[in-house]
């Protein structure tokens, strides 16, 4: 895995690690094993190889003592990964955040340092995500810190969900043509929900 050690300073990383994993047949997906490493341990790696700040979201914060890594709570509760980017941009510092979640256990540096790229092109935009199989991923994107207030407002008004709450703010769309030319891309898009996905991929069903 070619990673850079370049810091990128104005942005921090955020992994949401909470979740029912009730296709997992309940198993916590960052504790899931990759040759060896909890995908937790390999996300943090990465994670680390591009920001200074890295905060992971969980409901169960005792689990990840072991990982020297800050850990928080939801705040707005029961609303998966839109609650978790919520208590996420409560505790960093940089004004945008990377955020990915814990069923991605093949992040590239270079697919998430093309990302940034994206963002320092685009003007005033509050969130950059990419268009992956047909569809979009919108925990393997950037997000701006100050969408945190956006966020509460919107679940007051009945978002439950980043796809409810994505047609709300400046959103930069990322072309899968565009996406496929970048170093690492379909790796980093690999999601393990699933046994079937976890044998795929020789993801280790290890708790």
């Amino acid at each position: 895995m070619n990673e850079s050690t370049e810091h990128l300073g104005d942005i921090a990383g955020i992994i949401l690690a909470g979740g029912q994993n009730s296709r997992m047949g309940g198993r916590n997906k960052a504790f899931l094993q990759v040759d060896g490493e909890t995908v937790l341990t390999r996300s943090l790696r990465v994670l680390r190889s591009c920001f200074r700040q890295v905060v992971v979201v969980a409901n169960d914060p005792d689990r990840y003592a072991g990982f020297d890594v800050e850990v928080t709570a939801d705040e707005l509760p029961q609303l998966g990964p839109l609650g978790g980017l919520h208590a996420g941009l409560g505790r960093i510092d940089a004004p945008y955040a990377f955020v990915t979640a814990c069923d991605m256990p093949f992040l590239r540096a270079e697919a998430i340092r093309f990302m940034v790229s994206r963002l320092r092109e685009s003007d005033e935009v509050d969130a950059v995500v990419p268009r992956w199989d047909g569809d979009i991923e919108p925990l393997h994107a950037l997000y701006a810190t100050r969408l945190r207030g956006e966020i509460a407002v919107a679940v007051e008004e009945g978002a439950r969900s980043m796809r409810d709450f994505l047609p709300r703010i400046r959103t930069d769309y990322v072309p899968q043509a565009t996406m496929e030319g970048v170093t690492g891309a379909e790796e980093s898009f690999r999601n393990v929900n699933t046994p079937e996905e976890a044998a795929r991929f020789s993801v280790e069903l290890v708790q």
